[in-house]
């Protein structure tokens, strides 16, 4: 069987070294790139098309949210594991819708990070244990009544952001919130008062 391909993509050399380091002892896992920046993973994701991305959020540039986003549409075929450290359901969330099939904290031990890149490889959703619980816990809490949408030639972001607007946050708060760029924010401003 071949190996399971991958590519680091994180802002951190000495996250990425450690990852690297850890992976060259696998004899199943095969490291064949690293990014430094969302826009490096995109473009190096289209040259070596690995069969999992292990996607750290904050990254300069294009965040990893937004990487995922892109990559996903292009490459819907490879898996995405999200190696964080942010647990907020707002990181969790917009990670998932973003396409990613798993979401680890950088915590995990190698065992926990290997068996869940061999996971996701395999088609598997995989969840580190705290985010499971909040996984958990949001879906078990009671839910609020659907209700239709309010203007609905929006997007779903374009609502969510003139929500976020009425409850007076900047432009910059609410991309941090998104875990998008404020270009990103400005474009959907935009396009909500257009």
């Amino acid at each position: 069987m071949d190996p399971i391909e991958v590519l680091i993509a994180d802002d951190h050399p000495m996250f990425r070294e450690g990852v690297r380091s850890m992976l060259r002892r696998e004899t199943g896992i095969r490291l064949v790139g690293e990014a430094k920046t969302g826009s490096e993973a995109i473009g190096l994701t289209r040259e070596l098309q690995p069969d999992v991305i292990l996607m750290d959020l904050h990254m300069p540039d294009v965040n990893g949210i937004e990487a995922t986003r892109r990559i996903l549409q292009e490459h819907p075929h490879i898996r995405v594991l999200v190696l964080t450290m942010f647990e907020d359901d707002d990181s969790v969330f917009a990670a998932l819708r973003a396409g990613a099939r798993g979401y680890l904290l950088k915590g995990a031990d190698k065992a926990e990070i290997v068996r869940a890149i061999c996971g996701v490889a395999n088609g598997d959703a995989i969840f580190g244990p705290a985010i499971a619980q909040r996984l958990i816990a949001f879906f078990a809490a009671p839910q609020m009544p659907v209700v239709p949408p309010v203007l609905p030639e929006l997007t779903d972001r374009e609502r969510e952001i003139l929500v976020l607007i009425t409850h007076g946050l900047s432009n910059q708060a609410i991309a941090d919130r998104l875990v998008v760029s404020l270009k990103t924010v400005r474009n959907h401003v935009s396009n909500i008062f257009s």
